[in-house]
């Protein structure tokens, strides 16, 4: 490793840096004080979801004007090469000080479609594309998702048809996060209807301000709008602008798909620990049920950051995490189901009624968005079958 600093180096530097830039954050033992949010998916309005990017924005240049983002990518991009789970090292550190919360935009963008682009895109859409990205300068959506393709995506039925140098796209996306700060949506459509499934997808990338592209919001069971629809209205999009070959889409997508599984391994993590800390600030004593629960949900935690080492570990050696990043997605849905019962079990009626107590009512925006993580990022059923084909070796379903 040769011109790459040790970890404990490294993470020596990022916080000797960070102190010049933030402040450190509250110290933990501080119950009571600042926000008491637990929200899964953020209930913002446009206004404040425009506002908080923008300043997450300015956070993530500051990052990369200075040498601390876009760790492990190449100098052509003001990267510094290091290995990937040097991200991690940094995020650890980056949680002592007071920096603006990323929210999903982020991520999707420089660690879901820069590495696609990075994979699949041409020397002038490297150029074109990347460095905005990384810098935050433009952000990036997953048109991915359709009502009738369920957790099916090679079953989508938004149709690009060829028009000389232009395709011209016509469909309807859904769960879309930031779709309404987003500069760029990356699309994936069926190009040819006439040939199996899986090889007649192609992706592209659709300015999200270009004509006919309509974004709706739609209310969640919390009464916010993190996701919305996104309707393709004869949106004409340049071949320049196709991201890898015609019909090779889905390789694309799985591209994009086992990024975001990497990621999810670590989801809820947060929120358990704020759970686990309300247990040590209930004012009384924990019933035995309400012991064994806490207890499981912290061993929980123990074991989900050793599943995130492992899937480190197999970016470190040069493999693919398939496996071990599916473990890591249906154990992180998990946890949050069981930091759900944990605080109904402690807060009781406190929980579904706003009193005004700091740490209690709060609770709702964990219970009630915590389902939607086992349908986000691919299913619990499809994650199952992946360990069923990859691990124990059972065949795939025929295609019928």
């Amino acid at each position: 490793m040769s011109g790459i600093p040790e970890p404990d180096e490294f993470r020596a530097q990022a916080r000797q840096w960070l102190a010049t830039v933030a402040r450190p954050r509250a110290a933990d033992g501080e119950w009571g004080s600042g926000s008491d949010s637990v929200a899964v998916f953020e209930n913002w309005t446009e206004e404040q979801e425009c506002e908080h990017t923008a300043r997450t924005q300015e956070w993530e240049r500051t990052r990369y004007d200075h040498g601390w983002g876009a760790l492990n990518w190449q100098e052509a991009y003001e990267g510094r090469g290091l290995p990937a789970y040097y991200e991690q090292l940094y995020r650890a550190e980056e949680a002592a000080f007071d920096v603006p919360h990323r929210t999903e935009i982020f991520p999707v963008t420089q660690q879901l479609i820069a590495p696609a682009i990075g994979i699949w895109g041409t020397e002038e859409q490297k150029q074109r594309w990347l460095r905005p990205m990384l810098r935050t300068d433009e952000l990036a959506c997953q048109l991915f998702s359709e009502t009738e393709a369920g957790s099916d995506l090679a079953a989508v039925r938004t149709r690009a048809v060829r028009d000389g140098d232009n395709w011209v796209l016509q469909g309807h996306k859904v769960w879309t996060s930031g779709a309404r700060v987003a500069t760029w949506g990356v699309a994936v459509c069926r190009t040819d209807p006439d040939v199996r499934k899986h090889a007649g997808i192609t992706v592209f990338l659709v300015r999200m301000d270009a004509p006919g592209v309509t974004v709706r919001p739609i209310q969640q069971m919390t009464g916010g709008a993190s996701f919305n629809e996104v309707y393709l209205d004869g949106v004409v999009v340049p071949d320049t602008d196709r991201l890898g070959p015609v019909g090779e889409g889905w390789r694309v997508t799985l591209s994009v798909l086992a990024a975001e599984r990497l990621d999810s391994g670590n989801l809820g993590l947060d929120n358990a620990d704020r759970a686990l800390d309300l247990t040590r600030n209930l004012g009384r004593p924990l019933t035995g049920s309400e012991q064994q629960q806490a207890a499981d949900l912290h061993i929980r935690t123990l074991v989900q950051r050793l599943i995130g080492l492992r899937v480190t570990a197999a970016l470190v050696a040069g493999r693919e995490p398939g496996a071990e990043a599916s473990v890591g997605k249906l154990y992180a849905t998990e946890t949050m189901r069981r930091t759900s019962d944990l605080v109904s079990e402690l807060l009781g009626s406190r929980l579904a009624a706003d009193t005004g107590e700091w740490g209690t009512y709060a609770w709702t925006e964990h219970v009630l968005g915590a389902p939607g993580y086992s349908i986000a990022g691919g299913t619990d059923e499809i994650q199952h079958n992946i360990l069923a084909e990859r691990v124990l070796g059972l065949p795939k379903e025929p295609v019928r």
